[in-house]
């Protein structure tokens, strides 16, 4: 009831505090989703191509019923549409995590002890084929009852709930807010919205950020067991936490939408703008009767959308944004990747950077434009150049990241050789050499090592090393034949980090990162403008709806696949899954990572460029064309307004002459 009662003021500003809590979860929970893509890699076993299906199937979900949405949920009662449609994306999260609490415990590979007080372990130097049969003898045992290897399915259709329960919101919401504000501050009640929708990725990666710091199976094992930490790549932290959180965000979202009207009170400036329009026939029959029945506005599907189709300047405005978002969704999905693996940062500290750093500025310069669209009270065409300008000036600010590189880490047969070390490409029978020859060795394990001379080795057995002591991540190898030319060189467990020429580069990498986010992000709400400001009125919530229906179909689902598949292309080292098979990339190479990433960015972005020249020309003769077209109308409304001018005179002459008349018949009687 109080709900009811606070919302009874039919206001839009009302529903704007609603959408926008709806875009902070739903914002939320999807960057969440990416900032934990090398989470589910590890815990999954899977490469990053099938991490980009997984983050697709949320665009599927938008697929599969966004234009009926779009379309019928704009003659129907869209906040309680809103309101089902966050519940359901609430259930989508939940169903995400559940692959923690019914699978078994993560399980990683190493030839550590775990947590044992003993100060001598076996050693890590097998010799002789009885290890081979032990070791295939543990993995065949390994493989029964596996059932870890479908359990990104349940992650998989969760994604695709959430992505149906997100459909209503961005259409049904955006339109609701434009057809009861006035021009100018639907254009600010917009950037707002959209400010917030930028600022839940903050809160999404800092989640992400805490979580991955947090081992994934905590509370059911003992920290003093685990050996690796969250800098290793076989770390795994908890990210089904986050999707319980975010889960319960988004289903309080869904309260205030059960509460709102299904019509609001306009903005004084609208109403009496409106009412000066239903003078005017001409526009009685922009909007549908709401007790049209369903039939009747299924047979008007396939007309309208035809006349949408059929808008040039729109079809222009389609292909470039469809372009620039594969660009955009490419680059964000796996940027805190890059920033792990090229910058040799913790996915913690990656995640927690995109959120601090690189999010805020986008957030302000997405508001930042929809303030500067309302001052400047920019118009269709001076909106479409300064959105091609700021991407422009990022555009050639990008091509900076070039320079920015770190050398590829020194990994004994992976990048370097055991004796000359000089870079090579990686072959799985390059790690075994003449030191190791007497160990019997798996090529396939990932288990790093340090050594003392700054070499990181794959695994203490390829190392040559005979002896250890101490247990967990205390563990000290000695007696390694690969490290030193005496043989009696020591390593710890984990990576060796070098991170001189890393360290001085990654401040001015965030700084350009940051810079180039904020000038892109200017021209976002103008930019979107654009798709409301240049169709008619009647095709404003089906054209926002196919927009959002073309771009999560041609952009959100293919982009993260390719760009995956293309990024797994530099992997240097496969980790292997206990029962055989591809698992997750352990490390890759740097420079080709570099190049591939940044590569594929830049390229798609310079296609849409040369794609806004014809669109521009389009725009210019629609705008021409309307101008005369309003020229004509008002020279026709005037004539029309003359000629009922010269009806009325006629009409009151006639009657002045009927009055003579019946005047002079009067008065002849009188005179009889």
């Amino acid at each position: 009831m109080f709900f009811y009662i606070f919302f009874s003021f039919y206001h839009p500003f009302m529903f704007l505090v609603a959408l926008s809590f709806a875009y902070f979860a739903k914002a939320l929970s999807g960057s969440y989703m990416k900032s934990t893509i090398t989470q589910l890699e590890r815990r999954f076993d899977i490469p990053s191509y099938l991490i980009g299906v997984i983050d697709g199937s949320f665009e599927i979900g938008n697929l599969l019923v966004i234009a009926f949405v779009s379309y019928f949920g704009a003659k129907l009662h869209r906040p309680k549409i809103i309101g089902v449609g966050c519940v359901l994306m609430s259930i989508g999260t939940f169903i995400i995590a559940l692959p923690h609490f019914i699978t078994g415990r993560y399980e990683f590979e190493t030839s550590v002890r775990r947590g044992e007080n003993s100060t001598q372990n076996q050693a890590p130097c097998p010799v002789g084929s009885p290890a081979d049969l032990t070791q295939k003898s543990h993995c065949f045992s390994g493989c029964e009852g596996e059932s870890n290897l479908s359990m990104w399915i349940y992650v998989l259709l969760g994604n695709v709930l959430r992505g149906i329960g997100e459909t209503p919101v961005q259409p049904l919401g955006i339109s609701y807010i434009d057809d009861f504000a006035t021009e100018e501050n639907a254009a600010l009640y917009v950037g707002c919205v959209q400010t917030i929708s930028v600022v839940g990725p903050v809160f999404g990666y800092l989640l992400g950020s805490l979580c991955a710091k947090i081992y994934v199976d905590i509370g059911f094992v003992s920290m003093d067991s685990i050996t690796i930490t969250p800098a290793d790549a076989r770390w795994v932290g908890a990210w089904w936490l986050g999707y319980l959180i975010a889960g319960v965000i988004t289903l309080l979202s869904a309260i205030p939408f059960w509460f709102l009207p299904r019509s609001l009170l306009k903005d004084p400036e609208k109403s009496t703008a409106e009412e000066k329009r239903k003078e005017t026939p001409l526009l009685k029959n922009n909007y549908p009767e709401e007790d049209s029945s369903f039939i009747e506005m299924a047979k008007e599907f396939l007309p309208t959308l035809r006349t949408l189709l059929g808008h040039q300047v729109y079809l222009i405005y389609l292909c470039v944004t469809i372009i620039q978002l594969n660009s955009l969704i490419g680059m964000v999905t796996y940027k805190p990747k890059y920033i792990e693996q090229h910058f040799r940062q913790s996915a913690s500290k990656a995640n927690f950077l995109m959120g601090v750093i690189n999010i805020p500025a986008v957030a302000l310069g997405i508001f930042s434009g929809g303030l500067l669209m309302k001052k400047m009270k920019l118009n269709i065409m001076e909106a479409a150049k300064f959105a091609f300008g700021t991407s422009l000036i990022g555009y050639f600010l990008s091509l900076i990241f070039f320079a920015m590189s770190c050398d590829n880490a020194k990994v004994a047969g992976v990048t370097v050789s055991y004796n000359s070390m000089e870079t090579i490409s990686y072959d799985k029978h390059s790690v075994f050499t003449g030191c190791n020859s007497d160990c019997f060795c798996s090529a396939s394990d990932w288990d790093p090592i340090c050594g003392d001379n700054g070499i990181t080795y794959v695994s203490p057995c390829l190392a040559g090393c005979t002896s250890s002591a101490g247990s967990g991540k205390n563990t000290v190898f000695s007696n390694c034949s690969c490290i030193g030319a005496a043989g009696n060189f020591t390593a710890s467990t984990g990576q060796c980090h070098h991170t001189d020429d890393c360290d001085r580069m990654f401040p001015y990498f965030l700084a350009l990162s940051v810079i180039t986010s904020f000038i892109i992000s200017l021209g976002g709400t103008p930019g979107y403008m654009i798709l409301i400001r240049c169709i008619k009125p009647e095709l404003k919530s089906l054209a926002l709806g196919f927009h959002a229906l073309a771009t999560r179909t041609l952009a959100g689902i293919p982009a993260p696949i390719y760009f995956g598949a293309i990024i797994d292309t530099t992997c240097l080292k496969w980790g292997q899954k206990r029962c055989g098979g591809i698992g997750a990339c352990r490390i890759y190479n740097t420079t080709a990572y570099r190049v591939a990433y940044l590569g594929l960015t830049l390229s798609l972005r310079t296609i849409s460029f040369i794609i806004c020249i014809p669109g521009f020309i389009l725009l210019s003769h629609q705008l021409k064309k309307e101008e005369r077209n309003g020229i004509h109308g008002a020279l026709a409304n005037r004539g029309a307004e003359l000629e009922a001018l010269r009806k009325d005179d006629f009409v009151i002459s006639n009657l002045d002459h009927s009055q003579q008349t019946s005047d002079n018949i009067i008065d002849r009687e009188t005179q009889l």
